[in-house]
């Protein structure tokens, strides 16, 4: 096989594609064998019929079938052998077959080069979660006022099913606390991706921010249907709504794909879940520090 890529922009390249041989003349006898076993030939039971009708009859059909089953092969073993990161499906052109021989074309998208140098220890400012009596007592005051009631005593509290208000002061002193947990996490994990992607520069492939912002912009329309929003003013705000959405779109592909560095270095499996597990790595390998 024999592959020659071309770079046409930071993130696509022209991979030109020749194959002779063998491979292509196995799968031509391959796809003849398979459809020969079926073929309805006039004067012959299917699996009977003579080569030369087979070939006078179904060229075409095994033609096509060949060029189905072998570009997707041949086209994998070149991204392979060229080692290029795809991350959408190829633009085929140029195709030509013949009985001996396979030539094509494809123009695909690949991840940028990303210049991550340091990733481990990165610095973490956390700041000790306490909750204040203050703060349990305004919670507290929430709830009374919320529920219309005179005071929060032992039987306000038995009426939200807990035995007495020393109980019901613990919930909420607990709620709290985690909730500001989660609020601090969500800090901490917002500082870590600020501090990987400062100074980084590298162009997100646009396939991969026009498919985020779809998906951004459909959860949006769902939001707003959800909240009443009639379908005809959704529709009349979503070039507005759309111009909106498209920093977030750029800034989350530029992220996932920083993430992705990370994980291709330290051999993290890249699937759903790969997000949280290099967060989870990055936080286990991060330079801890106590604010004051």
């Amino acid at each position: 096989m024999k592959t020659e890529v071309k770079k046409i922009d930071s993130a696509k390249r022209e991979i030109n594609v020749e194959v002779s041989g063998d491979v292509v003349k196995n799968k031509f006898e391959d796809v003849f064998a398979k459809i020969g076993k079926e073929a309805k030939v006039p004067g012959f039971r299917p699996g009977h019929a003579p080569r030369d009708l087979l070939e006078k009859h179904y060229s075409g059909a095994v033609h096509e079938q060949v060029l189905k089953e072998l570009v997707p092969e041949i086209y994998n073993q070149a991204i392979e052998k060229e080692g290029l990161d795809v991350i959408e499906l190829p633009e085929i052109s140029d195709v030509k077959l013949d009985r001996s021989s396979l030539i094509f074309k494809a123009v695909v998208e690949i991840s940028p080069e990303i210049a991550l140098k340091h990733y481990k220890g990165v610095k973490v400012n956390y700041k000790r979660i306490t909750v204040t009596a203050d703060e349990i007592k305004r919670s507290l005051d929430s709830i009374k006022e919320s529920r219309k009631a005179d005071s929060v005593d032992d039987g306000f509290a038995r009426s939200l099913g807990y035995p007495n208000r020393e109980e019901l002061e613990k919930a909420v002193e607990r709620q709290l606390f985690i909730q500001k947990e989660n609020q601090e996490r969500s800090r901490i994990e917002g500082e870590i991706v600020e501090r990987l992607m400062k100074d980084l520069d590298f162009k997100a492939p646009q396939s991969l921010v026009d498919r985020q912002l779809h998906e951004m912009l459909r959860q949006a329309k769902m939001d707003l249907a959800l909240k009443g929003v009639q379908r005809q003013q959704i529709e009349e705000h979503e070039k507005k709504l759309t111009e909106e959405l498209k920093p977030d779109a750029l800034k989350q592909v530029r992220v996932y794909l920083v993430l992705a560095e990370v994980a291709k270095r330290e051999k993290i499996a890249n699937d759903d879940h790969m997000p949280r597990r290099v967060m989870e790595f990055l936080l286990k390998e991060a330079d801890w520090k106590e604010s004051a």
